[in-house]
């Protein structure tokens, strides 16, 4: 069986056989999928992340299929029903679809009008009714009148009952039904009266119509949500006549009273069994490949989200801006820790604004401050504007950093457990400021579905969603590589092969031994066994340790290979790192063994020139238009810098400075046609744009990049 699995996976991926089956051992031997791309490239001969797991999900849906028709050839066998033919289309069919449309027919039924008239009796007549040979029916059906079977209309209906059964079960009749829905299928909506208020946000849908196969992921996701909402009936429909002409072809074969009988089952049939079960079908596919593309929208942001460049190590004043209740301050040392709080009120009502820019002058003097971060919600760009306003001893960056999310982790049991004596204000400042100094490692903590950077994100199949955002974070974490020493409990759970036990270990062992010397000491944390150690070892960073390769992505199966290159050039490891000019002298052919290949080579030079880079760009201050605050300061054909905020299917949302995000549509964003919004902008790069419309009422903006 397994064979099998490899040849069907290599065919749907086009990845050969022998790549694919060891792919799958390596897996099954409990191997992650971001050890495998990094450090089994000769295994896989060089797959990416992206194509292992596919492999993943190809082998997890063939292996759920195999269970589905053992399944059913058990239920057929029961019925003492399956027989050789059956049972070799079952087994060689691959499809979900063809597989159902072969059970129907034996599918255990609730009490059906077919059922009811053939404990009637009535099977026989529909079967002379169906050969469409007869000369005078009404003779034969005198025959069934008895019974229950009252008369001859009640025999016929009873007959047609069966007949449109047959019809719904015939799997030509299906794909023939299917087809018309591919081709021809109008997904519609309308508001369900009464609720035109209600629903004034659906307004676009209240009668709408637009070829299934045209529909986008977010306005179907949309129709789906307002259908959810009680706003909306939607519906899905193919080319009626064009479908039953079809079904009729197949089915009526003469021109008599039986053929008559026939056409109004297919009608009937069509009508009350097959459009439904293959809307419902469509509806279902539809739903799911509108998830697929939303789902994989938010995956990608998520991932520009948190490879976010990060300011590093620096001292840190954080701002939570806010008018009333003031804004809270916050000074945190070069590792993250909270050394002091307070709230200052700058705006209205209080207006403390000189009192307020002593006291930040003071803490960014006492605490030697390097940057500050100021929440970009609300009262953010006046905040920004007073802290810039105010003169420092010392020289100091300010950033705006967005908030998404930070709320959720205010209120969240880490952040209380971390900071239990603290309110949620304290918390949420804490928040932006580490997030400025290292955004991956901050939004680790929270919930991926919080952080706001997708669409229709609680719409989209919950169980797929959590799968892609966890392996995104899961890719981004390992690709990045944490510092050992430093890290939460939040960033070692996603490293490859450790999880929550084993990173709550790493933590309680760093608290009582001191800091990790090397690599190898891991292997004395609790439940650290030599598997686990393989799968993270690599991807675990210790910074000033015993060996210099502890603070490189170069795994420890690999340090008697750079050991060897320096003894061969007569130096030590260090000096191999630190001189170029020795590693040009490195002959890699000679270094190649049956399990060591080229690529893993080429990876060691890479590493042992920059080893424990961060891979991740180096931020950038940037400054929104001063005089713009507010929405009615935009007029049109303005230029503005901006920043991108969310990437959706149809565009990208820019923040400019102002309370409301802008939207830049996918026709505006280049001067050539692009089909996806990520060819051209991530989230969180700085943008220029123009103002091309403002919509005082629905405070809606729309922008372009064309042409800047």
């Amino acid at each position: 069986m397994m064979t099998l699995f490899h040849s069907l996976i290599s065919r749907s991926l086009n990845i050969s056989a022998g790549q694919v089956e060891r792919t799958i051992g390596l897996l099954n031997e409990g191997a992650t999928i971001p050890f495998i791309s990094r450090y089994r490239k000769e295994v896989t001969g060089g797959l990416d992340e992206v194509q292992i797991g596919n492999i993943k999900d190809q082998l997890d849906k063939l292996t759920e299929i195999q269970k589905r028709k053992n399944s059913i050839l058990s239920s057929i066998e029961e019925q003492g029903k399956l027989t050789p033919e059956l049972k070799k289309r079952i087994e060689e069919s691959w499809d979900s679809t063809e597989i159902e449309d072969l059970y129907l027919p034996y599918k255990p039924k609730r009490v059906t009008k077919a059922e009811i008239a053939r404990k009637k009796g009535l099977e026989p007549l529909a079967k002379i009714i169906m050969i469409q040979n007869e000369s005078n029916l009404l003779d034969r059906v005198k025959n069934f009148i008895k019974g229950e079977v009252k008369n001859a209309a009640e025999a016929l209906q009873g007959a047609r009952d069966i007949i449109a059964e047959w019809v719904n079960e015939n799997e030509g009749a299906r794909n023939a039904v299917r087809n018309s829905f591919a081709h021809t299928g109008i997904i519609s909506s309308k508001v369900i009266k009464g609720k035109e208020e209600e629903g004034a946000k659906y307004r676009d849908y209240f009668d709408f119509s637009e070829p299934l196969n045209r529909c986008s992921s977010h306005r179907l996701l949309a129709l789906r949500r307002g259908e959810a909402e009680g706003i909306l009936r939607v519906g899905i429909s193919p080319d009626v006549d064009t479908t039953l002409d079809r079904l009729k072809r197949r089915f009526v074969k003469g021109n008599n009273e039986a053929s008559d009988q026939v056409a109004n089952a297919v009608d009937d049939s069509f009508k009350r069994l097959l459009k439904p079960s293959i809307e419902t079908e469509y509806a279902n596919l539809s739903k799911t490949k509108a998830d697929e593309e939303a789902i994989r929208v938010f995956a990608e942001n998520l991932r520009q989200l948190l490879l976010a460049p990060p300011l590093g190590q620096k001292r840190v004043l954080g701002v939570d801006p806010g008018y009333r209740t003031g804004c809270k301050l916050v000074c945190l040392d070069a590792q993250g820790n909270l050394l002091h709080n307070e709230a200052i009120y700058p705006h209205p009502p209080q207006n403390e604004k000189s009192k307020a820019a002593a006291k930040v002058s003071q803490l960014v003097s006492t605490y030697a401050i390097d940057a500050i971060a100021i929440g970009n919600g609300t009262a953010s760009r006046e905040t920004e504007q007073f802290i810039t306003n105010i003169r420092y001893e010392r020289k100091v960056q300010v950033f705006v950093v967005s908030e998404n999310g930070a709320s959720i982790y205010s209120a969240s049991k880490v952040a209380r457990d971390e900071f239990p004596e603290y309110d949620v204000t304290v918390r949420g400042a804490v928040s932006i400021g580490r997030r400025l100094m290292d955004p991956l490692a901050e939004l680790v903590k929270i919930d991926p579905k919080s952080i706001g950077v997708g669409q229709y994100q609680h719409d989209v199949d919950q169980t797929a969603l959590k799968k892609s955002l966890d392996q995104t974070v899961e890719s981004c974490v390992n690709m990045v590589g944490v510092n050992v020493n430093t890290a939460s409990k939040h960033l070692l759970t996603y490293i490859s092969g450790l999880g929550p036990t084993l990173a709550q270990n790493i933590v309680d062992y760093r608290a009582e031994h001191g800091p990790f010397q090397s690599r190898r000491e891991l292997l004395k944390v609790p439940r650290m066994g030599e598997k686990a150690f393989e799968q993270s070892a690599g991807f675990l960073r210790i910074q000033g340790g015993k060996t210099p390769l502890d603070n490189s992505a170069v795994h420890p199966e690999s340090y008697p290979i750079v050991e060897k290159m320096a003894k061969d050039l007569k130096c030590t490891v260090e000096e191999l790192i630190t001189n170029k000019e020795l590693k040009k002298k490195l002959d890699l052919k000679l270094y190649i063994t049956d399990k060591v290949g080229m690529p893993t080579l080429l990876d060691i030079m890479e590493e042992l020139d920059k080893p424990g880079r961060d891979p991740r760009q180096a931020i950038q201050v940037f400054s929104f238009d001063p005089t713009v605050k507010t929405i009615e300061d935009l007029k049109e054909g303005l230029v503005l810098p901006g920043i991108v905020t969310n990437i959706t299917n149809f565009g990208c949302f820019v923040d400019v400075g102002i309370k409301e995000n802008g939207l830049v549509h996918i026709s505006e964003l280049a001067d050539r046609f692009i089909s996806d919004p990520t060819q051209v902008v991530s989230i969180h790069q700085h943008v220029k744009v123009k103002v091309l419309s403002v919509d005082l009422v629905r405070k809606r903006v729309q922008l372009s990049m064309k042409g800047l």
